[in-house]
């Protein structure tokens, strides 16, 4: 099966780009006029020439049958990626043939697509072939003492969080964030990213508007929680025992037998804390009806290389880890480029939306979100915010503040149009953020993020 054979629409080609600055310069580039050379191969590949401030055109490559997900190489000096000529080049094909005519791929182009050949050919030749055998003495040796330092750090955080409570919650106010970032680069010393990941969003909440002593109340207790939960691993269940390691951030393999399914690629978006890039994208299941969720990550100021159209379907393997939210899996083979798909997850209505996310907490009560699919539901005013109410009238969700507040709730409201549509999210706590949506059962996924 080529490639060739399924042309992108253009916002599934603009669902790939890192940022909005991304998006809107690619669509400018996405027009035939500052191209030259553009062709295709039945093999997936796309390629052209892009005029730029130079006198030398830059070369732009991309592989969209690569097996580890669309590939990009363009001889501009972005950090991005794709960069915004990437962008363009596949806008401009996705426009369809005329403007990108099949073709042999030139010189420049064919040495770098033979080049990832090549390597992909040598990594799966090192993956069979496996790695050395570990040391399981020496590994648990390390182990050891990394948790005896998430130990000694959890038992400083406990300390630190009854000084807090014991001078009031207004001396919070008063120290500023410093007192949070000292306490976080602690607990990175003590090898507990997660502890620190916490710890650091504390120092937000102070000041942060009506009710902050509430809302650092709350986050206190859960963070007392987790150190608890940490503290007394051993008498837990193995379940909750495996959700406290993953939240006190010691990292996990993915342990699960592969699960070969056409997973339908629902969302995708990136999110940033200034060090680290983190890319989620939502997959559903056709045969399994699972949905699943991978993670990838980039240097700060880069975008993660794996980059899934949204709306199309991957033939893949995926391999769940263990006791992590219950979502997250690792892709494996790729048996074939991505495809349109007619298969949608089924919804729910926003009172089984919320109940789901309560049965979550149980298993992991310092979950923000669970994935939800809501079935006829309406985008409505809710005083100075938004909210989905169910079409039937039975009941609503309010939107969180940030999901209110972007660009995505007025495309949302124009798909609607006042009509019910089915909208793909996360449910939590603090509402629920709208990531796609689609108005009939078949209808094209619109990505709202």
């Amino acid at each position: 099966m080529t490639q060739q054979g399924v042309r992108w629409s253009a916002d599934q080609v603009l669902a790939l780009a890192p940022d909005a600055a991304s998006r809107a310069a690619g669509s400018r580039l996405g027009t035939a006029g500052p191209w030259s050379g553009a062709g295709s191969s039945g093999e997936g590949a796309v390629w052209g020439l892009c005029e730029g401030s130079g006198s030398t055109p830059y070369r732009t490559v991309v592989n969209l049958a690569d097996a580890s997900g669309p590939s990009f190489t363009c001889s501009c000096p972005s950090r991005k990626f794709p960069c915004k000529h990437a962008l363009g080049l596949l806008l401009l094909w996705s426009a369809g043939e005329g403007a990108v005519p099949r073709a042999e791929p030139p010189e420049w182009a064919r040495r770098w697509l033979e080049g990832r050949r090549n390597r992909a050919a040598q990594q799966r030749t090192a993956d069979s072939a496996g790695a050395a055998p570990a040391d399981p003495e020496a590994a648990r040796r390390r182990a050891q003492r990394r948790a005896e330092r998430i130990t000694a750090g959890a038992t400083e955080l406990e300390q630190r969080l009854a000084d807090l409570l014991r001078s009031g919650l207004a001396t919070a106010e008063q120290a500023g964030y410093g007192l949070w970032e000292e306490t976080a680069a602690r607990m990175v010393d003590a090898q507990a990213p997660g502890l620190a990941a916490r710890v650091r969003e504390l120092g937000a909440i102070p000041g942060s508007g009506t009710g902050w002593p509430v809302r650092l109340l709350e986050e206190c207790a859960l963070l007392h929680l987790l150190d608890q939960g940490w503290l007394g691993r051993e008498r837990l269940p193995e379940g909750l025992a495996a959700t406290v390691r993953s939240r006190v951030g010691l990292p996990s393999a993915p342990d699960g037998p592969p699960v070969r399914d056409k997973w339908l690629v629902l969302a995708q978006y990136d999110t940033s804390d200034g060090k680290l890039t983190t890319r989620r994208t939502w997959l559903h299941g056709a045969a399994t009806d699972r949905v699943a969720l991978l993670l990838s990550y980039g240097a700060a100021g880069r975008a993660p290389e794996l980059a899934l159209p949204v709306g199309l379907a991957l033939d893949a393997e995926v391999s769940a880890y263990p006791w992590d939210g219950r979502h997250r899996v690792a892709l494996g083979e790729r048996f074939a480029p991505p495809a349109p798909t007619a298969v949608r997850p089924k919804g729910v209505t926003t009172a089984q939306a919320t109940a789901r996310y309560g049965e979550a907490l149980r298993d992991d009560p310092w979950l923000e979100s669970v994935p939800v699919t809501l079935e006829s539901v309406i985008p409505t005013p809710a005083g100075k915010s938004w909210q989905l109410a169910d079409a039937d009238g039975e009941g609503a969700l309010p939107l969180t503040p940030a999901a209110a507040a972007r660009p995505g709730l007025w495309r949302l409201v124009a798909l609607s149009g006042g009509a019910p549509v089915t909208v793909f999210g996360e449910c939590g706590h603090r509402g629920f953020t709208p990531l796609t949506a689609w108005p009939r059962s078949d209808g094209e996924v619109v990505s709202l993020h």
